[in-house]
Order: structure tokens, then sequence, then C-alpha cells
């Protein structure tokens, strides 16, 4: 860039010409930079031509307008804070309680309660398998539930394998298979509930931590409500 005569008229080999809020390099100017390079531009400018004053005006005009954008960025980042912070203090207000979200893990207290699978089909299907398997990888039990139209369906695992044992209180993954009359694959959404025993910001967002060992981000929450009484 030129550093005599006025900046409005000097030239580069990169980047926008005159004195924008670009550099030759196309990075964006802040405040500072754009003064420093105003004063130089009074600093260095030829005696015997003066800078015009309309070009000197639009130029501290240019600044003016800079300082403005700057300012309601700042204020644009001020309430990015402050609503993520409303935001985390209301996910905090959740721990303890009971939610459903995207995901493929269900517990049972060992009692013979069973657990609730949820699960949404995106068409309609002729067959419809449930596998349910312990953490190990063990299968425990293999349901053959039939046909189903597509949307919500919601069965009940009664917390006992194929021998009608009662299986140890725990978290148990499931895994759906559904097929269509041509023995095609129809897509599967799996849903989980459990408590929530925590949340954990070290990604950016807030992620729920479940009782039953399963993670799962805000995103994916379906629903919240009260847990039983005595749980």
């Amino acid at each position: 860039m030129s550093t005599t005569g006025a900046i409005g008229s000097s030239t580069t080999t990169e980047g926008t010409s005159g004195f924008g809020l670009t550099t030759g390099t196309d990075k964006a100017l802040d405040r500072d930079a754009f003064l420093r390079l105003l004063v130089e531009q009074l600093k260095n400018q030829d005696p015997l031509k003066p800078q015009d004053n309309s070009q000197f005006v639009a130029e501290l005009a240019q600044f003016s307008n800079l300082e403005q954008i700057q300012g309601v960025n700042e204020r644009l980042d001020l309430l990015a804070i402050q609503s993520r912070g409303q935001s985390n203090a209301q996910v905090m207000s959740m721990i303890g309680q009971m939610v459903t979200v995207k995901g493929s893990m269900v517990t049972v207290t060992g009692n013979g309660t069973g657990a609730p699978l949820n699960f949404s089909l995106a068409d309609k299907c002729e067959q419809l398998m449930v596998t349910i398997k312990s953490l190990s990888g063990e299968e425990v039990k293999t349901m053959s539930v039939g046909a189903h139209k597509a949307g919500l369906v919601q069965l009940q695992w009664d917390g006992r394998d194929a021998t009608g044992l009662v299986q140890p209180a725990g978290s148990y993954s499931v895994s759906i298979k559904a097929t269509d009359s041509l023995g095609g694959s129809v897509s599967v959404e799996q849903n989980t509930t459990s408590k929530i025993n925590g949340i954990s910001y070290a990604t950016g967002y807030p992620v729920l931590q479940l009782a039953n060992g399963a993670t799962a981000p805000v995103s994916d929450l379906i629903r919240v409500e009260s847990p039983p009484d005595g749980s």
C-alpha cells in the first residue's frame, strides 16, 4: 500500500483497494488498525497536495460505522453468553428427573418389574425382532413382536431372560430389527428412559449422563418427567 497521497486512492496487490474494511490479505480490519492507518495517512500525506476534505470525511464516517458494528457485535456476544448461561441453568435443574432420549439402553431394578422399550418405525413392518443383551454383549432374550404400523411403538420387557429367570439390576442394550413384507429393512429410531445423574459440558454443549450408563446431547431429549416415588 502506498503511504503517500490519499489512502482512499492507494493500491494493493491483494484484497480490496481503498480504505475499506479489509487488508491486502482479505482480513477484516479492527477499530485500532483502522485508526492507525488513518493516522499514518495524515502523517505521510504530501503537504503540497493535502487530502481532499470530502474524502477525509468519508473515511471518518467509515471509521464511525466500524465502531458501531463492533459495538453491536460485542452486545450480541454478551447476549449469547447470558442466553447460554440461562440455558445451562435450565438443563442443570433436570438432574434427578426421568428423561426419555434417543438411545438403545434400558435399566431394570432386578425385581421382575421390567422396563419400557420405546422406538419409532419409519414405515410399517411385517416382522419386528427385539434383542436384549447384557453390557458384556451376552444375549439375554429375543422377542418376535410381529407386524406394526409406522410411528411410535411402546413395548415392555419383563426383565427376564428366555427361560423366565429374573435378570440382575443394571443396564441392558436393546437392538431392533424391522423388516417389511419383501424382507427389506425398515428404519428404526430407538429411545431410552432413565434418570439424569449429571450434566457434562466438556464438549462445549450440555450432554446428559444417565443412570443406565447412556449419554446423550440435550438435543436428543424427547421427554422429561418426575421420577417415580421412592426412586
